[in-house]
This record gives C-alpha cells, structure tokens and sequence, in this order.
C-alpha cells in the first residue's frame, strides 16, 4: 500500500502525482514526527550509533511510514523490500527471506518494510522471528491498530514501538506551501478557505496533496471563500473504526470528561462519535453506564433521566433523538459524583469470592420444618419492626466472617445524606450490641 511519499517505477513521461514528486529525499526533509526523528529522537539516537533495530510504527494514514522506512533504508544501506499483509501470503513471504538470505551472503543487508503488519496472523507474524534474530532482516513495520493487541508479544519484544501522530495544521500548512512551490503558484483560496482546506485533511499529508492537486486544477478567476470551496469539495469522512483505537479512544475521551465534571468536552466528544456513524443507542447505554458507575447515589435522580433520554430517541428517531442524549450527558456531566456503590459492590463481589460457601448466620435463617427448628433456624432473630426505631442491630454476616463495612458515602449530593444514615445505623448498632 503506497504511503505519503512512497516511490515506484513510473515510465519518465508519465505525470507524476504531486505527493510522489514531493517525498523527501532524507530524513531531515519529513514533515513532523519529530518525536521518533528529531534531535536525541529514537531513530536518530539509533542512526547515530550505527544500531538501528527493528521497530514497529503505529500511526494514522498518510504521516509517512513508508516514506521514513525507505530513507532508513537510503541512511544504512540496506536493500529495500515492500510487502503489504493484504496481499502477502506464506509462499510470498518465503521468497522474501529466501532473496534476502542470499542477499545476505553476498554482503548486503536487507530492511523488509511490512505495511499493515497486523493483518498478518500470529503464526505468520511469529514466521519473522527467526529471520530477526538471525540478522537476514531488518524489520520495520506499519500499523495504524494497537500493537498491544494486534501483533505477538514475542514479535514486540524483539521491535520497538514508535508512535507517528496525525500532521497538526502547522505541519499540513508547510506541506501546502511546498506544494506550492512545487507547482509555481498559490492555491487560489482566501484565509479561511485555506484554514478550512487542511482542516478537510485531517491530520493526513498524502490526503492533503490530493486535495491541493485538486484545487490547482480548477480555473478561477478569484480566490475562493469556504462556502464555495464547501461546494466543490467535500469534507473528509474522520478516521474512525466502530471496532478499533478510534472508537475506544473517543468513548474514554468522553467518559472521562463526564467524570471530570466538563459538560463542554462531553458534548464536543459525543459530537465527535454521532459525525463519525456511531450508533446512538450505544452512546446511550455508555452514558447511563457513567450514572451507575461516577455519579450513583450522589444524585440518584441522574440514572433516571438517562433512561428516558434513551427512551425519548427510541420515540423521536435520528436526528431529533439524539439533543434528548446531549441533554442527559449535560446533566450527569454537572452532577455530584460518586463511585461509593461502585466501590463498594467491587469489594463486596471480591469478599463473596474469597469466603466461598459460608451459610449464613442460623438466627437470619428461615425454619419451615421441625428438624430444622431443632438445628436453630430462626432461633433469636430479632424483627426489626418491632424495635421502637425499627432497628433491631443484629448481624447479618456469616458468623466466621464478621461484619464488613463495604459502602463508604461521600460529601457529595444525595450520599451527603446517605452518609448520615450510615453513621446513625453505626452508632445504634455499636449501642444494640453491647
């Protein structure tokens, strides 16, 4: 799969795309990524010492990773191989190690660039390892899903893992203006029909030069404003994948910002999914997910208007339902919270594991048989409703096991209140016991 700058052989007369007439010619040409090739950066540490290893870069489309696998190929004299795992399969693999074995005994060391390595298998990906660890190969890899859960843990632990972000508008500017010089004239836009133009790139360079190859070819006689830049061109859908990082990233992004009391970044997160095609229900179930679990008995009215804003879209449809959802999350973003029950059901799920099969005290006990009157069923409960308070004090924990404070209430919200029924039941059991 051909990446931001990425080179074939192309007969001379042919037209050559602006992103190919545009790759850099060595490292210090790339656009961004100054993290993994900057000064004392991973590769340019690994560079200077003459031990560049195998690595693995995970990033967005279109930031370069073919481009910056080819020049670490110019920069240490290693014979370049492409292969993507969309159309490599074993046979193709074995004659890429076997070319480089050869190639290796006649001196030359070969960089094997794997784009979209995580569509290989693990046992294709464990395939790599002994020619890794031989020196036949010199693995550079490119994913855009999570390593930690795509690739082998032997094959990580035998390649680094560097992190390629998506171009700011910084970067995407300095990348127009080159193409600009490229092509010997300015992109016919005003100021903001520029800003608007690399925004629609979204963080992705190759995207970018397709767009201004685009916008060079259309004959105006003035600049363009963004509403008719809007008109000619269409906005580039956001990256996201309903499975993927994208999609676990921006519902943590959201939940913590309802935890973190910001009803602002809520809706700009829960914006950000609806643009992207996520499905509404889910959004719904998450956000009464966060009542149960951040807000719970702090307010416990806020699960409740969750509910009917689910119910409200249900009755609504898209797109009207969708303002009943945003107003739920503005609720629970603003409302006390509290992980108290949360906590609390937490410890009391590991306690009941931990004790196992420990029967409960006999006097709690229901006796509906002689036998079992005789064994103590039943024999000195107290019926809390005949206590003048209605509390008779007793202990309800396994006899062995001995009471257990689980739920601890905050001072916050409702559980303010709650907090001091706790501590009024504590002072007359302690009183009732002794």
């Amino acid at each position: 799969m051909a990446d931001l700058f990425d080179t074939g052989d192309t007969a001379k007369e042919a037209p050559r795309p602006l992103a190919d007439r545009l790759r850099p010619r060595k490292l210090s040409d790339l656009i961004g990524q100054s993290q993994v090739i900057g000064p004392d950066a991973p590769l340019t540490v690994m560079l200077e010492a003459g031990s560049l290893g195998s690595v693995i870069f995970w990033g967005p489309p279109g930031v370069g990773k073919t481009t910056i696998a080819r020049l670490l190929a110019d920069e240490t004299d290693l014979h370049f191989v492409q292969i993507s795992a969309i159309f490599s399969g074993v046979p193709e693999l074995r004659k890429v190690f076997d070319a480089a074995k050869q190639r290796r005994k006649a001196g030359q060391g070969t960089l094997l660039f794997v784009d979209e390595i995580h569509r290989f298998n693990k046992a294709q990906q464990d395939g790599f390892l002994p020619h890794m660890e031989d020196g036949t190969i010199l693995l550079v890899g490119a994913t855009t899903e999570n390593p930690s859960f795509e690739l082998n843990a032997a094959l990580l632990s035998r390649a680094q893992v560097l992190v390629l972000e998506r171009l700011d508008l910084a970067d995407l500017e300095r990348l127009a203006q080159r193409a600009e010089v490229e092509l010997g004239r300015t992109l016919p836009l005003d100021g903001p029909a520029r800003e608007n133009l690399l925004e629609m790139a979204d963080g992705d360079g190759r995207a970018l030069l397709n767009l201004v190859e685009q916008v060079m070819a259309w004959h105006v006689d003035k600049p363009l404003d963004s509403a008719a830049l809007g008109q000619r061109l269409m906005k580039r859908a956001a990256q996201y994948d309903k499975s993927g990082d994208a999609h676990y990233n921006l519902i943590s992004a959201l939940h913590k910002s309802v935890r973190g009391s910001d009803p602002d970044a809520a809706l700009y997160w829960f914006a950000r999914m609806l643009d992207a095609g996520e499905d509404p229900r889910y959004l719904a179930r998450r956000i009464t997910r966060m009542a149960v679990e951040d807000i719970g008995l702090a307010d416990p009215q806020a699960q409740a208007i969750c509910l009917q804003s689910w119910e409200t879209f249900e009755r609504l449809g898209s797109p009207e339902g969708e303002l009943a959802i945003a107003q739920a999350l503005v609720y629970i973003a603003l409302a006390p919270k509290s992980n108290a029950v949360y906590v609390a059901y937490k410890a009391a799920r590991a306690a009941a594991k931990k004790t196992g099969s420990l029967v409960p005290p006999k006097h709690i006990l229901n006796a509906p048989t002689k036998l079992m009157k005789d064994q103590g069923y039943g024999s000195g409960y107290a019926y809390d409703h005949d206590a003048d308070d209605g509390f008779s004090g007793q202990d309800y924990f396994p006899e062995t096991m001995g009471r257990t404070e689980f739920y601890a209430p905050v001072e916050r919200g409702f559980e303010r209140d709650l907090k001091k029924r706790v501590e009024y039941f504590a002072k007359l059991r302690t009183k009732r016991q002794t």
